[in-house]
C-alpha cells in the first residue's frame, strides 16, 4: 500500500509539441508544460535493483511515483529541479489501478 505523505517532491511532467517554422517550413520539436507542480515520491533504484534493470538491457535509475492522472504516455518526461526524467511507462496501482501511478525512469535529457 502506499503511503501519500511520501509524495514530498514537486515535478512537471512535461510532453513533446511539434511547432512549424513561419519561415522555413520545417517543424521544430520542444517541451511544453503537462501539468506543473505535481507532488510525487522519487526513489533512486537500490544497488540490487539497478543490476537487474541493467540484466533487462535497461538504464532504470529511479522510481517516481504520482496520483493517479489521465493522459500520460511513455513518450512524456518528468522534470525534477536541475534532473530530467524519461518514463518507462506509467504502471497502475494494482488495487483499483485509479489511486496512483509508478513510472520506472531513466534519467537524462530526450531530444527536443
Amino acid at each position: 500500500m502506499f503511503n501519500p505523505r511520501k509524495l514530498r517532491h514537486r515535478i512537471t511532467i512535461e510532453r513533446k509539441v511539434n511547432s512549424q517554422n513561419a519561415s522555413t517550413g520545417g517543424v521544430r520539436e520542444s517541451w511544453a508544460a503537462f501539468a506543473e507542480n505535481v507532488p510525487a515520491a522519487i526513489e533512486p533504484l537500490s544497488v540490487r535493483e539497478f543490476i537487474q534493470s541493467q540484466a533487462m538491457q535497461s538504464a532504470v535509475t529511479a522510481r517516481i511515483t504520482i496520483r493517479y492522472r489521465a493522459g500520460l504516455t511513455p513518450d512524456m518526461r518528468i522534470k525534477h529541479n536541475e534532473k530530467i526524467y524519461n518514463p518507462q511507462g506509467w504502471l497502475a496501482d494494482p488495487d483499483s489501478g485509479m489511486k496512483y501511478l509508478t513510472a520506472p525512469c531513466t534519467e537524462g535529457l530526450n531530444p527536443g
